[in-house]
């Protein structure tokens, strides 16, 4: 080997034995574990709190248990597109909304631009419930001149006493329920329960959120303070 290069070799084996052994003269640092700071404390959200309403009353749904369901990724199954029982008070009609135009005996076509929406009726758990706290009730008149004809049969019936047979809606072939529904009574409804409602000619409507019902029956539990009417018929 050349003189020349014995330091240069020299010093290349001295680097491989620093960079093999832990270190070249130096003491061997050891782990110390230290105790976490006193004082210090995790910050954390705050546990959702989860409102406790029944699901059920009994055979029947809740508003809120069915439209919770509805939304539940594990319940949905158990509600949507099946016939429901539902119970709760009736908070809202459209009935006093009826346009004038649509308020007449059936056979008569409302006018070209008459624009009236379907008879409906909102339930929720209580009198006073929010609209957006409610279920969508439809299916049980197909128009205001229907319910007028119905309202003048029912007027006949004497308290206490139920019609010989309920008002036929010609259109949808269904019978208009007796009492006519009424803000404030309390009712089990049962139907079709889901999110759309199609058999309205002007289109679908849906409620993803609270679910819509098609009547197929009432039952009062607890009558309404006033009998239905439409805006200008005489009681």
């Amino acid at each position: 080997m050349s003189p020349r290069l014995r330091p240069v070799t020299a010093y290349a084996l001295s680097a491989v034995t620093c960079l093999v052994g832990t270190a070249c003269g130096q003491p061997e640092v050891k782990y110390e574990p230290r105790p976490a700071p006193s004082g210090l404390k995790a910050s954390l959200p705050a546990v959702p709190s989860i409102p406790q309403k029944p699901i059920k009353s009994g055979d029947g749904y809740t508003i809120w248990g069915a439209s919770y369901y509805l939304r539940s990724r594990v319940h949905r199954k158990e509600v949507y597109g099946k016939k429901l029982s539902l119970t709760g008070y009736i908070v809202k009609t459209n009935l006093p909304e009826a346009p004038e135009c649509a308020v007449h005996k059936a056979g008569k076509a409302d006018p070209e631009n008459c624009k009236a929406p379907i008879p409906a009726f909102w339930i929720g758990d209580t009198k006073d419930a929010a609209e957006s706290d409610t279920i969508k009730v439809m299916g049980w008149a197909s128009n205001f001149a229907q319910l007028y004809d119905a309202i003048e049969k029912y007027d006949k019936v004497k308290d206490d006493e139920q019609p010989k047979e309920l008002h036929l809606d010609t259109f949808w072939g269904v019978n208009v329920p007796f009492p006519i529904p009424s803000k404030g009574a309390k009712v089990t409804v049962n139907g079709d329960y889901s999110t759309t409602f199609t058999r309205s000619s002007t289109g679908a409507e849906a409620d993803p959120i609270m679910g819509m019902m098609t009547l197929d029956k009432i039952n009062y539990i607890e009558p309404a303070p006033e009998k239905a009417t439409l805006p200008g018929m005489k009681k």
